[in-house]
């Protein structure tokens, strides 16, 4: 019985610890920051898309004529330029990010557009294409059937497209042929964590963390960088996997993010709003015009005389405006009761948004405001 209780107080204060740390917004390092040194890489190349359907470059892309001369060379067909009128390969540029710790053999993603006039890359193959990286060197090589996410066609003057044809994608087109070191530990034995979003006050908590634990000497060079030395001698993937696995309560920035052009509004709900008086009322403006016709008298009209018929037209003006909505709060509240009691007002979300902009020019938003 003993045990079976021991048992069970642990699970309900495992199960109450977890909920409470739920509750409070605690975060994974591992979701808060990076390990400095571990990045993706970029490369780039330039290759031949072939198999097109006469929507390739036209011969006025020399570049093209000049690669499938070279590539018909490389099997042993010597020719001119002026002997290639096909329209059935494009010249275009490959792209893709190489991962950190790709090993030779890995296959990764490539992206292909067309940089000549070529219509479209629906149907077309690449041609094996080394990619570069920074450095100039070859890192990988790519190689496949395109999945071109859209179409153009043609006829009699009249052009039907959806999306870009001219830009494809190759899933898992490209195999890595050389590694790129990883370097994310210095000489001493220190790592350094990057915030994804420096904040004085986040870094401050990762340190007091990690300090507690007694495993790591840790220092915060600014709010965006934590130099991390473990005291004894672990290997650098056991460092790394216990600073990602520790928990902390990341600061919460006030933040207010609006589209304008899609009337969207996005916030925490517990920005606090000052003591405002909020009066909002449109204005809606209608211009009526009629025309009346000015007819001399008389059967005929002697336009030599500067008699003829006249048109005049004759505008009026009318101003409607709606109910206005007033909210008056001066005691402070949340923007979350603030939209709720907006709504209740039968406000739009435009006019919300409107109201928000107000508010944060006169300062009673407690929040940065991100227009978009």
């Amino acid at each position: 019985m003993n045990i079976r209780f021991a048992i069970i107080f642990i699970w309900i204060f495992l199960t109450g610890f977890l909920v409470n740390a739920s509750e409070q917004g605690t975060v994974r390092i591992k979701d808060l920051a990076r390990i400095e040194g571990v990045r993706d890489n970029a490369l780039v190349g330039y290759g031949v898309v072939v198999g097109l359907a006469g929507s390739g470059d036209s011969s006025r892309s020399q570049a093209t004529l000049q690669s499938v001369r070279n590539t018909l060379e490389n099997f042993g067909l010597v020719l001119s330029t002026d002997d290639i009128k096909s329209k059935n390969a494009a010249a275009v540029i490959v792209t893709a990010d190489l991962p950190p710790f790709a090993q030779p053999g890995d296959k990764i993603d490539v992206h292909v557009s067309s940089v000549g006039d070529a219509r479209s890359l629906t149907g077309g193959t690449l041609y094996m294409t080394p990619l570069k990286g920074a450095d100039d060197d070859i890192y990988a090589l790519a190689q496949g059937n395109l999945a071109v996410g859209g179409f153009k066609f043609e006829a009699n003057q009249s052009v039907l497209q959806k999306n870009h044809p001219t830009v494809g994608f190759i899933p898992q087109g490209g195999i890595v042929e050389k590694e790129v070191p990883s370097h994310f530990v210095d000489d001493s034995g220190s790592l350094n964590l990057i915030l994804k979003n420096p904040d004085f006050i986040t870094a401050d908590r990762i340190v007091s963390t990690l300090k507690n634990t007694g495993m790591f000497d840790v220092e915060a060079i600014h709010a965006g960088k934590i130099s991390v030395k473990p005291v004894d001698g672990r290997s650098p993937v056991s460092v790394i996997a216990q600073i990602q696995q520790s928990w902390v309560v990341p600061a919460m920035t006030s933040r207010v993010v609006i589209n304008e052009r899609t009337g969207t509004l996005v916030s925490g709900s517990d920005i606090r709003v000052a003591g405002v008086v909020i009066s909002h009322a449109g204005i809606e403006l209608s211009i009526e015009t009629d025309f009346f016709v000015s007819q001399p008298k008389g059967i005929f009209v002697d336009n030599s005389r500067g008699i003829k018929t006249a048109v005049n037209p004759t505008s009026r003006l009318n101003t409607t405006e709606s109910n206005e909505a007033l909210y008056h709060n001066d005691k402070g509240t949340s923007i979350a009761e603030l939209v709720r009691a907006l709504k209740k007002l039968k406000l739009s979300t435009r006019d919300i948004i409107s109201i928000l902009q107000a508010l944060n020019k006169s300062g009673a938003l407690h929040a940065e405001l991100v227009v978009q």
